[in-house]
C-alpha cells in the first residue's frame, strides 16, 4: 500500500502542477456544453429530446469527454515515465508491477472523476439546464458519483491497454484519436440513437461508451426509462467490458514488459 499511495500521490501532484493540462481538459467540455448546447437547442430543436433541450442532453456526454481527456493525459504521463526510466526504477522496488499500474490508474481515476463531477455540478446549478433526476436528487447524486467513478475506470483501462501496446507517444495519440473520437460520437453523447439507420444503431450498441452515456442519461437527464437500455444492464455491460480490458494488462509478465517498453 505504501508504494501504491506513493505512485498515486506523485501522479496527482504532477497533474495539479500542470495547470494548462488541468484547465484545458475541463474547459473544453464546458465550452461545448455552452456553445453547442445553446446553438442546437435554440436553432435546431431536435424533436427526439425532452422539450428540445439539447443543452441538458449534452451534460452526460461532456462528463464522459472529461473522463476521456483525463485518461489520455494519464497515459501521456505513463510514456514520460517510461521514456525517462522512472518506471524501470519503480520495478526494482519491492512493489509488484501491478501496484505500479494500479497506482497510475487510480491517479487518473481521481482526477477524471473530480473533473467530471465539476461538470455535473456546473450543469446542476445553471438555471438554463434542466436535469430531471428521475431517481430523486439524493439517490441520483449517489448513483451519478458511482457511475462517474466506474466510467473513469473503464476509459482509463482502455487507455492503459492502448498505452501498453503502442511504443511511442506520437503513435498513441494518433490511435487514441482514431479510436476514441468515433466511439464518442457514436455513443449517444451528441445525438439520440433512436432515429439512426439500422447499421449505425448496431455499431452504436457494440460501442462500450454507449452504456456509460446511457447510464448517465438515465440518472441525471431523463424523467423515465423509456427508450434507454436500463441502469442494471448498463452496469453489467460496463463491468464486462472493464474485465475484458483489464485482463490483458493484469498478467504479471505482460504488465512488467509493458512498463519497461519491452
Amino acid at each position: 500500500m505504501s508504494g501504491f499511495t506513493a505512485i498515486v500521490r506523485r501522479d496527482l501532484v504532477a497533474v495539479l502542477r500542470s495547470r494548462s493540462q488541468l484547465y484545458s481538459s475541463l474547459l473544453l467540455p464546458l465550452m461545448l456544453l455552452a456553445l453547442l448546447g445553446t446553438g442546437v437547442s435554440d436553432g435546431l430543436e431536435p424533436s427526439a429530446l425532452e422539450d428540445g433541450d439539447y443543452t441538458s442532453f449534452l451534460v452526460p456526454g461532456m462528463i464522459v469527454m472529461a473522463a476521456l481527456f483525463s485518461s489520455t493525459f494519464a497515459s501521456a504521463s505513463f510514456y514520460q515515465d517510461r521514456n525517462n526510466g522512472m518506471l524501470r526504477q519503480m520495478l526494482v522496488s519491492p512493489a509488484p508491477s501491478l501496484v505500479v499500474l494500479g497506482g497510475k490508474v487510480m491517479a487518473a481515476v481521481i482526477i477524471g472523476s473530480l473533473q467530471a463531477l465539476t461538470i455535473l455540478l456546473v450543469g446542476a446549478v445553471i438555471p438554463g439546464i434542466d436535469l430531471a433526476w428521475q431517481y430523486g436528487a439524493a439517490a441520483g447524486i449517489v448513483l451519478a458519483v458511482a457511475g462517474i467513478v466506474l466510467i473513469n475506470v473503464l476509459v482509463c483501462a482502455l487507455s492503459l491497454l492502448l498505452a501498453t501496446r503502442i511504443r511511442t507517444m506520437q503513435g498513441f495519440h494518433l490511435v487514441m484519436n482514431l479510436v476514441l473520437f468515433p466511439l464518442l460520437f457514436l455513443s449517444g453523447a451528441f445525438f439520440p440513437l433512436d432515429d439512426l439507420p439500422i447499421w449505425l444503431k448496431v455499431l452504436a450498441y457494440l460501442n462500450p461508451l454507449t452504456y456509460p452515456i446511457d447510464m448517465l442519461h438515465l440518472i441525471v437527464y431523463s424523467s423515465d426509462s423509456d427508450g434507454y437500455v436500463g441502469l442494471l444492464p448498463d452496469t453489467a455491460i460496463i463491468l464486462i467490458c472493464l474485465g475484458a480490458l483489464l485482463w490483458p494488462v493484469t498478467r504479471t509478465r505482460a504488465s512488467r514488459l509493458a512498463l519497461v517498453g519491452a
